[in-house]
């Protein structure tokens, strides 16, 4: 009987896919396809939850056969992410006249990332002080318990690498180990290498024109290929969103959710919160935010049910170009750098809230003026580098917490409500990005002001 209902539920989602085909053959805007599938996903994964509840068997396998759409949708991007990447960066330094300007875009881009991360801690610390969070409160089962034996385990593992070392992970040393993905600071890594081809191939255009002539040639060509795929595979979207979505919400403790409400409450508060200082910049450099929050709604869309920023990076250099009228070679910085740091919800406002939570129990008052500096410069630093994919904040945290001398194993005890707070975080991330994208290009006098108060440009981003 099991096999029927799982045969059912598989049918219902297919019957969803078939829709949102259909959409497109009516020409519905990729945003409108996005945000149903996002919609139904939701109303799926609650039905499903409420007929079979979270802990059957029904459940468990039909999200597994969800999850060739979704997980498969997600596996297809990180396929495009390093190669996109690598070619994306390496034709927005052939196409600058000097290395100089290199130096600018780069600056300005980072220096936005890790400055908002910055105030996004102080964000946090505020929201964590206002809503009274403390570590006590919170009630530890046996998953918990289990969560935080293991990150104390990781603890040892991230201790060993000082600040430094941890930098020095970001330069390659074999770059085809990089372009497996294998290390958290891969995407790094490769931007690095890229950028170190594209200044060589600037010194050779001086010495040998016929040769660099030559590679800027092939670099095109292989850049127009790589964005064909990455067209091919953003048309998948809706249906990506739609099985992860239903996979969220169907397999949610709601239980725990109920628990540790107020810790949620407090977390997407603070999200919102510096959500609303990114539009409020894009205002103080004459754009306007409401044109900004349109553009960028599918992406953040899609960033918010992926929890993937650095699957996330393809979409965001199409937006950013296409739609927002950002420089290509600052879109194609701006998304790769802001997925590996500065990452304003991951590596900014969780890290600072558990800090000021679990600072009285050690005996620490979270609102003295050395803790605060010490905790939001060492936030600052150790924004480098953090992995792009689930798991990135947990990682922020053992370092911000570990260097600020405070126990680890209360980010164990927020396990269950882990995924529903990560969605709102991976979409901040990804909006800081294209923030630094829009502002820098703005700095920089590279900006179509055109494209960005074209209405269509959205749609023509997008016709997928």
């Amino acid at each position: 009987m099991e096999v029927i209902y799982i045969l059912l539920n598989i049918a219902v989602l297919l019957a969803i896919i078939g829709l949102l085909i259909w959409m497109q053959k009516q020409h519905f805007s990729f945003t409108k396809r996005v945000f149903t599938g996002l919609g139904l996903g939701i109303v799926l994964g609650g039905i499903l939850q409420a007929i079979y509840g979270v802990d059957s068997n029904v459940l468990a396998e039909t999200t597994e056969w969800y999850s060739i759409v979704g997980s498969g949708y997600i596996s297809l991007l990180m396929m495009i992410v390093i190669p996109l990447v690598m070619v994306s960066i390496i034709q927005s330094i052939i196409n600058l006249e000097k290395t100089a300007e290199l130096g600018k875009m780069s600056a300005w881009i980072i220096g936005i990332l890790i400055t908002t991360t910055m105030v996004a801690a102080l964000i946090g610390i505020g929201t964590a002080t206002v809503f009274d969070l403390s570590a006590e409160e919170i009630e530890a089962g046996q998953p918990e318990e289990e969560r935080a034996t293991m990150l104390e385990t990781t603890l040892g593992d991230v201790e060993e690498q000082s600040t430094p070392q941890r930098i020095l992970n970001f330069i390659p040393s074999n770059i085809f180990l990089d372009m497996t993905g294998e290390r958290s600071t891969s995407v790094i890594a490769v931007v690095i290498f890229s950028m170190i081809v594209g200044i060589a191939v600037l010194g050779l255009r001086r010495k040998n024109p016929e040769q660099a002539e030559m590679f800027t040639k092939i670099v095109n060509a292989f850049y127009g290929v790589v964005m064909r795929i990455v067209t091919l595979i953003l048309r998948l979207a809706p249906f990506g969103v739609l099985a992860l979505m239903a996979n969220m919400v169907a397999t949610t403790d709601v239980a725990g959710i109920m628990e540790l409400g107020k810790f949620v409450i407090a977390s997407y508060v603070a999200l919102f919160i510096m959500f609303v200082l990114h539009l409020i910049l894009v205002g103080l450099f004459g754009l306007n935010p409401l044109t900004f929050l349109k553009k960028v709604m599918p992406v953040l869309g899609f960033a918010f049910t992926s929890r993937s920023s650095a699957g996330t990076i393809p979409l965001n250099i199409q937006a950013q170009k296409r739609s927002l009228g950002v420089d290509q070679g600052v879109a194609n910085m701006s998304a790769s750098f802001g997925a590996t740091m500065g990452q304003n919800g991951c590596a900014g406002i969780y890290p600072a809230m558990l800090a000021v939570m679990i600072a009285p129990t050690v005996g620490i008052d979270p609102l003295s003026p050395a803790f605060i500096v010490q905790l939001v410069l060492i936030i600052g630093i150790s924004s480098f580098g953090v992995a792009g994919v689930g798991g990135g904040a947990t990682f922020a945290a053992l370092i911000v917490l570990s260097s600020m001398n405070l126990p680890v194993a209360l980010a164990g005890l927020l396990i269950s409500i882990e995924a529903l707070i990560d969605m709102g975080r991976t979409a901040l991330n990804v909006n800081g990005s294209m923030v630094s994208g829009t502002l820098t290009s703005r700095i920089l006098k590279r900006f179509d002001t055109k494209t960005f108060n074209d209405k269509n440009a959205i749609e023509e981003s997008s016709s997928l």
